[in-house]
């Protein structure tokens, strides 16, 4: 899944987050502990296109026109 977005992971991946949405968006994403860099595992895809990830013991919901603007690389990493 090399230069993919989050909404088209699958749950069980691991991603890692390559470039987050600008301005206040990226401002909130990394308030809830997502940063470019990180590797996070696709716990859940919801009915209507959320994504459930998680991050260390945090789960997040990410609505999917939220996640198709997250770019992510397939990760090697298990965290």
């Amino acid at each position: 899944m090399p230069n993919s977005t989050l909404d088209k992971s699958r749950k069980g991946n691991f991603i890692t987050v390559v470039k987050l949405p600008g301005g206040e968006i990226k401002s909130q994403l990394i308030r809830l502990g997502i940063s470019e860099g990180d590797t996070l595992k696709c716990i859940e895809r919801l009915p209507g296109g959320t994504i459930v990830v998680r991050k260390n013991r945090q789960e997040i919901a990410l609505g999917f026109d939220l996640a198709k603007k997250i770019h992510v690389t397939l990760s090697e990493k298990h965290s």
